[in-house]
């Protein structure tokens, strides 16, 4: 394995994330504190927190959690589940477990940047690209021609961070078909999986697809507590979950015992706290709009399918690295450049930045963005 770079996204937050006063790039909904969650528990779960004893758990994962876990799914049971520390450490360690030097993968873009990063340590990596100028489609036929008799992982993320676009059901079906027929993994990042705009446009889940495809999703993003640092892949392969636990005895082992239980939690209340946050989002979008609709002469805006970021194109002078650096120096307004995304597989918009639009209030940053605006422009 060679060689990771630098992660760009975390470099940037790691510079501006908690000392810009508005962040209005957060990839996550609204977060909620420790006792509105417990005050989601059911008595048994509630028990079960106050009374925790503090040693190791399983590596797979508490089998309550799993049980939560599996719930959501239609051919998947707590069996075909295994939790992580976050969706990050799930990806690192299923395309180690999936890819190696003679392999091949076919990876869509833009992306998180691990999503590329990590297979190309790994192998030989093909990029298929999202359509911009067509809504941000995806091809299914070049993902076909993408694909080599050595290739054993399709990865893709859909709702897509950073455009927020959502394929049609009927495509995401075909292409877990496609995977079948070639025997080949699809790799499907769901973590934005429950906010989409039109719940009609929710997808279904890739281990719900096929027997060999792995699902991938997280309690940060669409449920808004990344503080939990709970990931899990489904998949109902069981040999490849068996190598999936033990790849993990290298990394975290098990996962921190609290937050099985606070995640259980969540994922038993999963309606509720989607509800809240696609009505959240809903509720912050117009305050979106209006600002864009100011300012169109600068932006080109289009609210996501799904998920609680977009990807607005910029119009104005200097570019957006310049537009961006400017903006979070000398209005404390944090937003993602086109920079984070580029991609060393396939051309990448240069003129994109990332926006979040599903934390609670966040009309003081927009009118600290369209203040810095008005005198700018």
């Amino acid at each position: 394995m060679t060689r990771l770079p630098d992660f760009r996204l975390e470099t940037y937050f790691s510079r501006w994330e908690f000392t810009a006063r508005h962040h209005l790039t957060a990839s996550d909904a609204q977060t909620m504190r420790m006792d509105e969650l417990l005050a989601l528990a059911d008595e048994q779960d509630r028990h079960a927190f106050e009374n925790l004893s503090l040693g190791y758990t399983e590596t797979f994962g508490d089998r309550g959690l799993r049980e939560a876990i599996a719930a959501g799914y239609e051919q998947a049971g707590p069996d075909d589940v295994i939790c992580f520390a976050g969706a990050e450490e799930a990806l690192y360690l299923a395309m180690n477990v999936l890819l190696g030097p003679d392999d091949h993968a076919v990876v869509v873009t833009p992306n998180y940047q691990a999503a590329e990063t990590v297979p190309l340590a790994l192998c030989e990596v093909t990029g298929v690209a999202l359509r911009p100028g067509q809504d941000w489609a995806l091809d299914l036929d070049e993902v076909a021609a993408a694909i080599r008799p050595d290739t054993r992982v399709v990865s893709v993320n859909f709702p897509n961070n950073p455009t927020g676009k959502v394929i049609g059901a009927a495509d995401f079906t075909a292409l877990a078909r496609l995977c079948d027929e070639r025997g080949i993994h699809l790799f499907s990042d769901e973590v934005y999986r429950g906010l989409e705009r039109d719940p009609a446009r929710t997808l279904p889940q890739a281990a719900d697809l096929s027997e060999r495809a792995l699902s991938l999703n997280v309690t940060s993003k669409s449920l808004g507590l990344p503080g939990l640092r709970i990931g899990w892949i489904t998949c109902r392969d069981r040999g490849l979950r068996s190598r999936l636990e033990r790849a993990k005895h290298y990394t975290t082992i098990c996962n921190a015992a609290p937050s099985e239980v606070l995640a259980r939690i969540a994922l038993k209340a999963r309606d509720t706290i989607l509800t809240r946050n696609r009505a959240l989002i809903s509720a912050n979008l117009p305050a979106f709009d209006a600002f864009f609709a100011e300012f169109a002469d600068h932006f080109e805006w289009r609210a996501p399918d799904g998920g609680c970021v977009a990807y607005p194109r910029y119009l104005g002078p200097g570019g957006v690295e310049e537009f961006c650096t400017r903006l979070v120096a000398e209005a404390g307004v944090l937003l993602l450049p086109a920079s984070i995304y580029r991609s060393e597989l396939t051309d990448t918009p240069a003129d994109r930045f990332r926006i979040g639009i599903g934390r609670r209030n966040p009309q003081d940053g927009l009118e600290a963005f369209a203040g810095w605006m008005r005198t700018n422009r």
